[in-house]
């Protein structure tokens, strides 16, 4: 791993009486993928909002925050000039076409016009919308839209690039796209952070994960390391709760999670669950491994909060 790009210790960021963001602590390696994860309300946008100085952190003598050595209470412009940021919202001119909205952005940043040209061009072809540069925003796909929305963020060559929930809403190949192109732009050096309600998402390209609800840590680590040290190996999902009495018996003592509609059994025995499903019929369950999915539930919980 390389030295920590972004080091923040005891933050915290209130909104009146709500605690957003409440005494987190987390350190992001540079050149990898870091991701927040955690239901609506969680903290995770107010905590990238605080970090490339959209928004405020409490002043507590304890918080310590830096972002390739600056301080996002203090060096808010300095952070900026090295951030590209993928908003959950496009907000793309739709009204001009796809090279004019990189254009226009280019002159933002006082990107000179010698220079821009070029890296546009380039931008087009890395996001695969080269054959799109005439068209009007308004005539773009979601996909289209969402990609050129990144392209954007990747105009000032930045150091870390922002990403809150880049992929909401996409169809499979577009996500698959992006991803491929995050995992290139980490072997290139680019420190990523990521919020996404995706497990998949965050599994496939996130190095490190953090776990957060109500503005409170709960986990954090490599993906696949928290799954080995928090979550059984394996899962019979029972999709008939009434058929759970014939399993009562022979999966006595295994964990169980229980819904109106599902019944979940989780163990590192893979045959006691195999044996299971011979007492059921096939439809009525699904026999899986665990995944990030599985470990984000059993540490927020099945049940919707006031927020959600």
């Amino acid at each position: 791993m390389n030295s920590a790009a972004i080091q923040v210790e005891h933050l915290y960021k209130s909104y009146g009486e709500l605690t957003a963001v409440n005494n987190l602590s987390f350190s992001v390696a540079g050149s990898t993928c870091f991701s927040f994860l955690g239901p609506n309300g969680a903290g995770k946008t107010t905590m990238m909002k605080v970090l490339y100085g959209k928004a405020e952190a409490d002043r507590r003598p304890e918080t310590s925050m830096r972002v390739f050595g600056f301080d996002p209470r203090h060096d808010q412009l300095r952070i900026k000039t090295l951030s590209g940021v993928v908003p959950q919202e496009d907000s793309l001119d739709v009204e001009l076409n796809v090279q004019q909205n990189l254009r226009i952005f280019a002159d933002f940043y006082g990107i000179p016009r010698r220079e821009s040209g070029g890296r546009i061009e380039w931008l087009l072809n890395f996001m695969e919308l080269r054959e799109k540069r005439n068209a009007r925003v308004r005539e773009l796909s979601g996909g289209m839209k969402r990609r050129l929305v990144i392209a954007r963020a990747l105009l000032n060559d930045p150091a870390l690039l922002i990403l809150d929930e880049p992929t909401t809403g996409l169809d499979p190949q577009v996500r698959q796209l992006i991803w491929d192109k995050l995992r290139s732009l980490k072997r290139e050096g680019v420190t990523i952070l990521l919020t996404t309600h995706y497990m998949d998402e965050a599994f496939q390209i996130a190095d490190t994960v953090l776990i957060m609800d109500k503005g409170h840590k709960l986990l954090e680590g490599p993906p696949q390391q928290l799954l080995e040290q928090h979550m059984e190996q394996n899962v019979l999902e029972l999709t008939r709760p009434a058929h759970a009495g014939r399993l009562r018996q022979l999966l006595d003592g295994i964990r169980t999670e229980a819904s109106d509609e599902r019944v979940l059994y989780y163990s590192n025995n893979m045959e006691t669950l195999q044996a299971a499903t011979a007492r059921l019929e096939p439809g009525d369950y699904l026999l899986r491994q665990t995944n990030l999915e599985d470990l984000f539930l059993k540490a927020t919980g099945r049940r919707l909060n006031e927020l959600q």
